[in-house]
């Protein structure tokens, strides 16, 4: 089998790393000139937090990215699996225990402990919960790393048109599209959630995992990264559009953070980003049969959580005829008609 990826963000490059690695020809063809420059993963956090995310996701997002820590640990040498500590002051601590209620896989945490595991949180919080099997990682160079793995294979700044896609066709390439809202022609459900994000530097502070702050209106996290970077997000507000970042959410991120630690306040603003979601209504996955082209979609915020498992299913699909009805329209029986 031959297969032609459209898009080069975190759906389409797992999907090719996935495919070229049970021995099919891929290529992918992305539209933006360089990576990270049309794909809203590249604004991603990273968090690779399946039993976080049950918090408020529906348990299929739990099971399935639960494959992605072994796959990103595998493909990338970069993941850091060192956890995730889910923190609340106090005025917020019912927030915690309403969390903790809707979770898994989590231990409590006393003051001692969370200075342990924390040094410059000591002191700060007496109460945590620390889901020790999680992981993160740096989307844009997880990113880079799949892309150096399959070399020539990507192709940018290339714009496919419906008239590609069936010369594509006629030469007996299977077309695989990962292009998120750029899609939303061939799916009228799918909707656009944008995130709002901020990085700062500080090199005089350390965090060793992805800190969440839970608060009734406004829960953040803060990513690290290399260099004393910190990813801090992200809101969720329903607009597909990507250029506009807000005074209210850079002032509500920027100060949750001070909250969290007095020392941000000295941190050096390094990037204000938006990125906007794929999401179908109820905000899970889909892989989708259109006019012949097989889509994977609607990620919302789990991009990098769900991908891997999209990809095997996605895989399986082209080189079995596989049926996941969990994640499969109905309308899957119209495969291959164009």
């Amino acid at each position: 089998m031959k297969v032609t990826i459209i898009g080069a963000g975190v759906a389409g490059l797992t999907c090719a790393v996935e495919l070229a690695g049970r021995g099919v020809d891929v290529e992918v063809l992305e539209r933006g000139r360089a990576l990270g420059e049309s794909a809203c993963s590249w604004q991603a956090g990273g968090m690779l937090a399946p039993w976080c995310e049950r918090e408020s996701a529906e348990p299929l997002v739990a099971r399935l990215g639960q494959e992605a820590i072994g796959w990103w640990v595998d493909k990338f040498p970069g993941t850091v699996r060192n956890g995730t500590l889910v923190l609340a002051h106090g005025r917020d601590r019912a927030e915690l225990n309403e969390f903790a209620a809707r979770t898994e896989q989590f231990e409590r945490l006393g003051r001692e402990r969370i200075a342990e595991l924390e040094p410059d949180l000591a002191e700060r919080f007496s109460e945590a919960l620390y889901f020790p099997s999680e992981a993160h990682l740096d989307p844009r160079a997880a990113l880079g790393a799949l892309v150096s793995r399959l070399g020539p294979q990507v192709r940018f700044g290339v714009n496919v048109t419906p008239s590609l896609i069936r010369e594509l066709q006629s030469a007996g390439r299977t077309v695989l599209n990962c292009t998120g809202l750029a899609a939303r022609e061939q799916h009228t459900d799918l909707r656009g959630v944008k995130g709002e994000m901020i990085v700062v530097r500080i090199h005089e502070l350390a965090l060793a995992r992805p800190v969440r702050v839970l608060h009734a209106r406004l829960p953040i996290y803060v990513v690290p990264r290399a260099d004393g970077l910190f990813m801090v997000g992200a809101t969720m507000l329903e607009s597909d559009d990507p250029r506009r970042v807000c005074v209210r959410s850079v002032l509500e991120l920027l100060s949750a953070v001070y909250a969290l630690n007095p020392m941000f306040g000295e941190a050096e603003v390094m990037e204000i980003g938006t990125g906007v979601r794929p999401a179908f209504l109820d905000n899970l996955p889909r892989i989708r049969w259109r006019d012949g082209v097989l889509h994977v979609n609607g990620f919302f915020r789990h991009g990098f959580l769900l991908a891997p498992a999209l990809a095997r299913m996605a895989a399986d699909v082209l080189l079995r005829d596989a049926r996941f009805p969990e994640v499969m329209d109905e309308d899957h029986r119209e495969r291959r008609r164009a």
